[in-house]
């Protein structure tokens, strides 16, 4: 949907497993002209791309080329796991989480699903059956997902997000508020 959804979320559990395990390697995998392709190496971090996209909801162009952009991104993914040898791939529900979580299965490498939402999208729900773990920040989502693989996380958030004690300042400041006021 372009508003980074899936993307925000992949970085933030890129970084915390960084500031964990200084020396992890980690690539992300995104589908090519879509926001994430900016976003994660402004974050730092090297993307590769996949020529893939969703369905429409009704008969289009793309839709007819939805099946080609689904074989030349398995067969990328399978490329891309070969060359980087990832110990675990973690999807979080964009496009190219199909794909690329379908492929790390088939080679037997462990995959988690990061899902946000409290109704999970279809690439979620059809990877879910093969995965070895689902984080989810909802309750009750075993209707969706098998039960056993389930771990309540809650959402994963950009630190920067929650240290923000040094940003009142800055924020009232800025806005030329009165900082002897209660302000929300």
């Amino acid at each position: 949907g372009g508003t980074g959804g899936h993307i925000y979320p992949a970085i933030a559990i890129a970084n915390e497993l960084k500031s964990r395990f200084p020396d992890a390697e980690i690539l992300f995998v995104g589908a090519k002209d879509k926001m994430e392709m900016q976003k994660v190496p402004q974050a730092g971090y090297e993307i590769k791309g996949l020529w893939i996209a969703g369905l429409q909801r009704k008969l289009t162009i793309q839709n007819a080329m939805f099946p080609f952009k689904l074989l030349d991104s398995l067969w990328k993914s399978r490329k891309i796991i070969k060359e980087f040898k990832p110990s675990v791939v973690i999807g979080t529900g964009g496009f190219a989480s199909g794909p690329l979580l379908k492929m790390a299965n088939s080679m037997n490498i462990p995959t988690v699903i990061q899902e946000q939402n409290s109704y999970p999208g279809i690439t979620n729900k059809l990877l879910s059956k093969k995965a070895n773990s689902i984080c989810v920040a909802y309750e009750n989502l075993e209707r969706f997902f098998p039960q056993d693989k389930i771990v309540l996380t809650g959402n994963p958030v950009r630190q920067d997000l929650l240290d923000i004690q040094t940003k009142r300042e800055e924020a009232i400041d800025y806005f030329k508020l009165d900082k002897n006021k209660k302000t929300l």
